[in-house]
């Protein structure tokens, strides 16, 4: 591990919630959303922030949705999905649906924080659950959800210069939402919302 990943690793751990104090509803961006016809009751959903320690710094990695799904198609978004009744926790549920997404062995995955709880306009409460994974990891796609991963550096998510912001208008009210563009890839919407709730954890305790 370089300087500079030793340098990010422990701020991001002194950031996030401890695996012993999960966040709770409301979200974070509650007040955004509570005139929505979508407010509260939210279902319970959880994704995974994977970091990787490479040679370089630290990485993230993403997927992008195939074309065809029903909702969020095409986007770029951490792996994730609802909290189903077999899961024990929201930790559970990011590491499952991690390995149906893209096949990595939950061996593999080091769940280690959270992040605060993100409430969507699609009728979600997201628990985002940060963890280390295996720089070796081995990832098999589902071709019916998930058209490919990538990595990119965790460092440029934290420089608030490559963080974009614009307003749109939803359902008849102009709303801001975020959006960062790496390599051509297009971030934006809720899993642009978890890496500012991480960008800002950083700058908080550094």
């Amino acid at each position: 591990m370089n300087a500079a990943s030793a340098t990010l690793r422990l701020p991001l751990r002194r950031a996030v919630r401890a695996l012993d104090d999960p966040p709770t509803a409301p979200g974070w961006n509650h007040a955004e959303l509570v005139d929505l016809p979508s407010a509260p009751p939210y279902r319970a959903a959880a994704v995974l922030v994977p970091i990787i320690v490479r040679s370089e710094g630290l990485s993230l990695l993403f997927t992008q949705r195939t074309q065809h799904l029903a909702q969020h198609a095409g986007q770029i978004s951490f792996p994730g999905g609802g909290v189903e009744p077999g899961d024990h926790d929201a930790v559970a549920a990011a590491l499952r649906e991690t390995q149906e997404e893209v096949g990595i062995d939950p061996a593999q995955m080091h769940p280690f924080g959270y992040l605060d709880c993100l409430e969507t306009v699609s009728g979600f409460c997201v628990t985002p659950v940060v963890a280390e994974l295996d720089a070796d990891y081995c990832a098999t796609l589902n071709p019916h959800e998930v058209a490919e991963v990538f990595e990119a550096p965790l460092a440029f998510f934290l420089d608030p210069t490559n963080l974009r912001r614009r307003c749109i208008d939803y359902r008849g009210r102009p709303r801001e939402i975020f959006e960062f563009l790496y390599n051509g890839k297009n971030i934006w919407g809720a899993t642009a919302a978890i890496l500012l709730n991480l960008m800002l954890r950083i700058q908080a305790v550094t």
